[in-house]
């Protein structure tokens, strides 16, 4: 035989061969097919369990949170009528309403905790400090509300420095407990007034009578009907 006869025939049978491969494979490949197709109408989707993808998978997504976003709480916000009294308040003792909002969402908040009117909170800080959360007494009455912390430890809390009351939000917490108080203590809201402001053996009740006059100017602005001077 030449050698290009055989070389040839070489080729054809490696052809054939080809195809035979192919044919086997391709065969193989759908008795494969058919055992799935007949296991999935059995037995459901098939799940897979291959640890290393679960553990790859978790990688990703602690990594970039494909998950829900977690949804914030909406931040607090002050009354219609607390901000009408936001508004007077910052004419009238030139302080920022910005910073002012946060003391009187606190008033608003500790007020309510405790079943008291929040404008006579609001009422008790304009007369002790015109709205300084800064301000300081010569007998150590600190804040907005003037607690005396040696006073108060117990609702201010141990753990709090010593600057604590120099947070006006807790210092409005601190003082509204305060009058609060008061009125568990003394039954009135004349009493418990006279107690906060360390005078309760006045029998004009001067202390009295200035935080509920500030208190019916504040309800004006707020505006209420007519404002009573005697209401927690």
């Amino acid at each position: 035989m030449s050698a290009t006869r055989f070389i040839g025939a070489a080729r054809r049978g490696a052809t054939l061969l080809m195809h035979a491969i192919h044919g086997g494979l391709l065969g193989a490949g759908l008795i494969a097919f058919a055992a799935l197709a007949a296991n999935l109408m059995e037995h459901g989707p098939l799940r897979y369990f291959d640890g290393s993808m679960a553990e790859a998978h978790a990688a990703v997504a602690s990594r970039y949170d494909f998950g829900a976003a977690a949804v914030e709480p909406e931040p607090p916000t002050l009354s219609a009528e607390m901000e009408r009294v936001r508004d007077y308040v910052a004419r009238r003792y030139r302080v920022s309403a910005v910073a002012l909002e946060p003391v009187l969402i606190a008033a608003e908040d500790s007020a309510r905790s405790v079943g008291i009117d929040p404008l006579l909170v609001v009422a008790v800080i304009a007369v002790e400090s015109s709205f300084n959360p800064y301000a300081e007494s010569h007998v150590g009455a600190q804040g907005l509300m003037q607690v005396i912390p040696r006073f108060h430890m117990d609702k201010i809390g141990a753990e709090a420095g010593e600057d604590a009351l120099f947070d006006p939000e807790l210092n409005v917490r601190v003082g509204t407990l305060v009058i609060h108080e008061g009125l568990r203590r003394f039954g009135s809201l004349q009493a418990a007034l006279q107690y906060y402001g360390g005078a309760r053996g006045d029998p004009e009740a001067a202390y009295y009578r200035r935080v509920m006059a500030m208190k019916q100017r504040l309800a004006a602005a707020a505006g209420r009907g007519q404002a009573t001077t005697t209401g927690v």
